[in-house]
């Protein structure tokens, strides 16, 4: 999955991360997964590449709708450079990941507990990243406001890991977008990487 190494650290914060999810998970069912490997070998996967495909000038990060901290938690320990922004509007889901952010150490993480949509709008970000979030059409409609226009003088990125059936509607919905081509995720059979920037 990984298109090159972690930095060194990156595996115990990852092991750390991992531990406090499962024990979180007992207690607030943070996710439906239950088994050690699939979380580890697909979606903390996952997630470590999508980080390593982050362009190099980005500096900021909003994890829209972060829910268990994926991507952004492992985004923030893959990239320890980027300023993480973890959006989460659900106050057990969001007291968890100020847990992992303050067990972990991760300084340049902070959590916002509420909808993204009700951010002042002079927040945007280098890049908007989504996962797995509910009801996908309205949370894509609110999270183009929140990557830099062209105007900002910023080129704004918005990166989505979806599935492979919802990538013509997702390209759609955010015609705003200048997407790349979509990128297969390694190992699995339908999970696609999209990664753009705003064009207007």
């Amino acid at each position: 999955m990984l298109v090159h190494p972690l930095p060194s650290g990156s595996y115990d914060l990852l092991a750390q991360y991992v531990d406090l999810f499962y024990r979180w998970n007992r207690r607030i069912s943070l996710s439906a997964v239950r088994d050690p490997e699939v979380l580890i070998d697909l979606h903390l996967a996952e997630c470590l590449r999508a980080a390593q495909r982050i362009p190099k000038h980005v500096e900021s990060v909003l994890d829209f709708g972060s829910g268990a901290g994926l991507p952004g938690i492992p985004i923030q320990i893959a990239r320890p450079d980027l300023r993480v922004t973890l959006g989460e509007s659900q106050k057990k889901k969001a007291a968890f990941l100020r847990e992992v952010v303050r067990e972990l150490r991760l300084s340049r993480a902070t959590v916002y507990p509420g909808r993204v949509e009700n951010l002042p709008d002079a927040y945007s970000f280098d890049l908007v990243a989504l996962r797995a979030v509910d009801k996908m059409t309205d949370a894509l409609k609110s999270a183009l406001p929140r990557v830099h226009s062209p105007r900002s003088g910023q080129k704004g990125w918005c990166m989505i890991l979806t599935s492979l059936p919802e990538v013509e509607q997702i390209c759609d919905l955010l015609s705003a977008i200048d997407w790349l081509p979509p990128e297969p995720v390694p190992t699995t059979n339908q999970r696609i990487l999209l990664l753009g920037y705003r064009s207007r």
